[in-house]
């Protein structure tokens, strides 16, 4: 039973170099979205982007990780964070509900990126006012995707975003 628990079913990235090439496009992406927080003095920089590099330069095949998933999954996830945040201030409980919508309207619009889900949370708990976040967040999301485009066309190069068939 133990053995489900810990058997890998992430299938292996490749080579060394794939490896190399993804913790660098994550470096690299994080790092052009912190500076530009540094320059905006936007708060740009926020955790769920962390967990989106992963998907978009670790595993670029992915649907979760593809242009409509990331920039939709975001939007939908800002949307309802911002629609808690201001229809319940200061309630705990408005994050929960939020993350809750948030997963059934990325599910039903097919847009999923889990990252995303983190938003409603930040919404209804951050200082900075969820109208202004969902600017960042918009933003960032953007930002991450065309950084991401352009990284994949480099050695050893990833079809990104994914074509359909």
């Amino acid at each position: 039973m133990w053995k489900a628990f810990f058997a890998r079913h992430e299938p292996h990235c490749g080579s060394v170099l794939v490896g190399l090439k993804s913790g660098a496009g994550g470096m690299l992406g994080m790092g052009l979205v912190g500076g530009a927080a540094a320059f905006t003095q936007l708060p740009l920089l926020i955790a769920p982007f962390g967990a989106s590099a992963v998907l978009l330069f670790g595993h670029p095949a992915t649907p979760l990780a593809q242009p409509a998933n990331v920039i939709g999954g975001y939007a939908v996830s800002a949307t309802i964070g911002l629609l808690v945040a201001v229809v319940f201030p200061g309630a705990w409980w408005a994050a929960a509900l939020g993350v809750g919508l948030a997963i059934l309207a990325m599910l039903l619009l097919r847009v999923s990126h889990p990252p995303a889900g983190a938003v409603p949370i930040l919404m209804v708990v951050a200082a900075i006012d969820p109208f202004e976040l969902g600017g960042i967040v918009f933003a960032g999301s953007i930002a991450l995707v065309l950084i991401a485009s352009l990284y994949h066309r480099l050695p050893p190069r990833h079809d990104y975003p994914r074509r359909m068939a």
